[in-house]
């Protein structure tokens, strides 16, 4: 089957936006190419393993989301996706121009893992797509992930600080990730050495990868992943919790949360574009949570917190 890749282009505030209209539209996968994922060459004490000078250079100036769509489909999408981008036209969002293109399946599935190499976050944790190899040192935990085209690579600034915080700040117990994704989180804090570790996402596509995440890890004994809308059908209570997702969502989640923590429980929270900052500040502390850090990388920003 052979498929249309939409390009949208947008900027770093835009770009997760953009890709959830997509996938709500019935894109098979979506791609965000951001500049401001990569690492920086100049800086080489940074936390990053550097890329190829030459998969950087092929990165394209201003951020694009691609979604791929099957070629009978694209045409019944195109219509609605112009009309909900022309709602999100203002400041940060960029032109959210479209462009069109064929591609060949064998392509499609492929080209996109140009991009993803491995690196690491915090001391410890590396983060390694499953078709690349790394120099392993001594003390480094390996995150083994193929993110399935659409849920998460670590590299976005929200998932690098959730991961960094995670090892921060988790010191034992259970812990529920809220809106999974690849797994990543749930994965990071399993090979901390966290046990009865609840993983759910509301797309079954997300759950698919991180099952699959999770079981080549060998971590199927430590995390369940599971397909639900938030807290829903969720009756235990958890030591930490994490949710990286967007900033409304947070806000609508905090107090809920609360009765799925234990006494003093953690909650790391990220997804949060500067902007709505205060919002999510504001929830976290009319919801009961003492808030222990605040960290910001680029246009995001993440909470680390407890009851």
């Amino acid at each position: 089957m052979d498929y249309t890749e939409v390009t949208v282009s947008t900027a770093t505030q835009g770009s997760e936006i953009v890709s959830d209209l997509l996938m709500r539209l019935g894109a098979v996968g979506t791609q965000i190419l951001d500049r401001a994922d990569l690492p920086d060459p100049g800086k080489p004490t940074a936390n990053w393993e550097l890329m190829d000078q030459s998969v950087i250079d092929a990165m394209p100036e201003d951020v694009q989301v691609k979604a791929w769509f099957g070629q009978d489909d694209v045409q019944k999408v195109i219509g609605p996706l112009r009309e909900q981008l022309s709602l999100l036209k203002g400041p940060g969002m960029g032109t959210l121009e479209v462009t069109l293109q064929g591609v060949k399946e064998e392509d499609w599935s492929e080209n996109w893992k140009q991009y993803y190499k491995p690196f690491r976050i915090g001391k410890h944790l590396v983060v390694k797509p499953t078709w690349e190899d790394w120099d392993e040192q001594p003390g480094d935990l390996i995150m083994e992930i193929d993110p399935g085209m659409a849920f998460g690579t670590g590299t976005h600034e929200t998932t690098a600080m959730c991961v960094s915080l995670i090892e921060k700040y988790y010191r034992g117990g259970t812990m529920l990730d809220v809106g999974t994704g690849s797994g990543i989180l749930a994965i990071a804090a399993a090979r901390l050495g966290a046990k009865g570790i609840v993983a759910v996402d509301i797309d079954p596509d997300a759950v698919r990868v991180a099952k699959e995440n999770v079981e080549h890890n060998g971590l199927s004994d430590a995390i369940l992943v599971k397909q639900g809308d938030l807290l829903q059908g969720l009756s235990q209570q958890f030591d930490f919790a994490v949710a990286n997702i967007l900033a409304p969502v947070i806000c609508m989640l905090a107090a809920p949360l609360k009765k799925h923590l234990t006494p003093g429980g953690v909650f790391v929270c990220s997804g949060i574009i500067a902007d709505a900052e205060g919002d999510v500040r504001d929830a976290l502390l009319s919801a009961g949570y003492l808030i222990d850090e605040v960290c910001r990388k680029g246009d995001w920003v993440a909470f680390a917190c407890r009851i």
